[in-house]
């Protein structure tokens, strides 16, 4: 076997797993965010977790595939760390923006719901009277 089909393989072996994990680590724990964000409605927040879980999966599985091919052929085993260090550092970086930017997405949901509903209390309080 060549040092680039290894490095191939290796990288597969690491970045896939590591993909499934992640995405389901933000699953399990993202339900309850979810469920602020979306007014405790349970039903909905583990919907729109599933479908943030299989974009995430695809999303990133694409991009692993993608990148499989960037950078030359290896010819040694110091080439094989290095090529698939660059590789790793690439797709853990893509994973940890794109969980950055799922909870930033969110927390503008929330923050804009939080909003809605003190302007909602504001007009709906009765005016406050001069006491003399």
């Amino acid at each position: 076997m060549d040092w680039t089909l290894a490095t191939h393989l290796l990288y597969l072996l690491v970045t896939l797993p590591l993909t499934f994990l992640v995405a389901r680590s933000l699953a399990r724990h993202g339900t309850a965010f979810l469920a602020d964000a979306f007014e405790h409605r349970e039903g909905l927040a583990r919907s729109v977790n599933h479908l943030l879980l299989l974009g995430f999966g695809l999303v990133n599985t694409g991009f692993v595939l993608l990148l499989l091919r960037a950078g030359g052929p290896v010819r040694d085993a110091t080439g094989a760390v290095e090529v698939l260090s660059v590789k790793l550092g690439v797709v853990l970086l893509v994973l940890g923006l794109l969980h950055l930017a799922d909870v930033a997405a969110l927390g503008g949901t929330r923050r804009h719901r939080v909003e809605l509903a003190e302007r909602e209390a504001a007009v709906a309080a009765p005016p406050a009277t001069p006491s003399g």
